[in-house]
């Protein structure tokens, strides 16, 4: 994705340049946007793959530890986690969280737990509090 983002961007930038030596107002501003859309998808693509690569420390971190859940829940046919033994571990990590909330660790596997549970939204969140969490001092990500 990132290698598409930046052959699209050097397009981008000889075509938005065109525009922008044209002299018209219109073509100019046409340029000015041909050249900010690709910026902000670059700036996106870029904060997902920080994301991500803070969220593999912290799973690494909690891998070394000990403490990522072992992965023997039963599996639907096409291979996601039955939703009953995903919210009852989901249940298990809110109480973790909720006994904890200033513990990345807990964070993390409630995380998980979401993902499992198929609430990709809150997944996220609780992934993002996680690294919020382990970037304060003494964390992993500090």
């Amino acid at each position: 994705m990132a290698l598409a983002i930046g052959g699209y961007i050097v397009l981008a930038s000889l075509r938005g340049g065109a525009f922008l030596g044209s002299g018209d107002l219109v073509t100019i501003a046409l340029g000015v946007a041909v050249l900010a859309i690709p910026m902000l998808g670059a700036w996106l693509v870029w904060r997902e793959i920080i994301f991500g690569r803070r969220l593999q420390t912290l799973g690494q971190t909690l891998a070394g530890e000990g403490d990522l859940p072992v992965d023997d829940f039963p599996r639907t046919p096409s291979g996601r986690v039955e939703l009953a033994a995903a919210q009852e571990w989901f249940a298990v990590e809110r109480q973790r969280v909720e006994a904890d909330p200033l513990d990345w660790r807990g964070w993390y596997r409630l995380g998980l737990a979401y993902d499992a549970a198929r609430d990709r939204r809150r997944a996220r969140e609780a992934m993002g509090e996680s690294i919020r969490l382990a970037r304060l001092p003494g964390g992993p990500l500090a």
